[in-house]
């Protein structure tokens, strides 16, 4: 399957579930299981946010063995995700990678009130690593548009985090650069709307 078949049929998921009128995927007999069980062929990659709200194969209306999804708050790239994303585009010869965020992201707020916490970050060690990789985005944004509302803030910063988590995954990896060169792999940025259950493609798009 090619890069861009790949994402109309996220697309077209998606529209189904917006619609609700989603197809049988996750309807599958034990037959449909057993043919899983020593091999899998999935068509895109996900990287997106652990949020309970934001399951990427009800979003998409797909089943299984059809995504490989990696999941972390703030769907941040790291090396354990870049080496997620490596596995699956080497080992599967899946086509696309679609950052996945959302509105409305803890982790992002997360890192807003990190920003403006002048007595240094709050939580635990593990929790600061992933806000500071979010961190950069909310101050570049701060720098460049002092006058944006807190609304304006967080929206924009939903969205610069996309940005920077899929320019990562494309310049932060041989393997993956590797691909790209080859028109083998497309990398692009979305994100999910809580509020209507659209996903807008908006980043690297052909």
């Amino acid at each position: 399957m090619k890069s861009f078949d790949a994402l109309n049929r996220l697309i077209e998921g998606n529209k189904r579930f917006v619609s609700g009128s989603q197809s049988n995927n996750r309807s599958m007999t034990p037959t449909d299981r057993s043919a899983l069980v020593k091999e899998q062929n999935p068509f895109a990659i996900i990287l997106g946010c652990s949020d309970s709200r934001v399951p990427a194969e009800l979003v998409f209306d797909q089943g299984l063995g059809d995504l490989f999804v990696i999941r972390v708050a703030g769907n941040i790239v790291s090396p354990s995700q870049i080496g997620s994303v490596e596995f699956a585009a080497e080992r599967f010869g899946t086509p696309l990678v679609v950052v996945l965020g959302h509105s409305f992201c803890g982790a992002i707020e997360a890192a807003i009130e990190g920003v403006g916490q002048s007595g240094g970050q709050g939580g635990s060690p593990n929790l600061n690593s992933i806000v500071n990789r979010i961190r950069p985005c909310v101050e570049n944004l701060l720098e460049l548009n002092v006058e944006l509302s807190d609304e304006e803030l967080f929206h924009q910063a939903v969205r610069a985090n996309i940005r920077a988590s899929a320019d990562h995954l494309r310049h932060g990896s041989q393997t993956l650069e590797r691909l790209i060169a080859e028109k083998k792999l497309l990398v692009v940025g979305a994100e999910y709307s809580l509020e209507t259950g659209e996903v807008e493609f908006f980043d690297g798009m052909p």
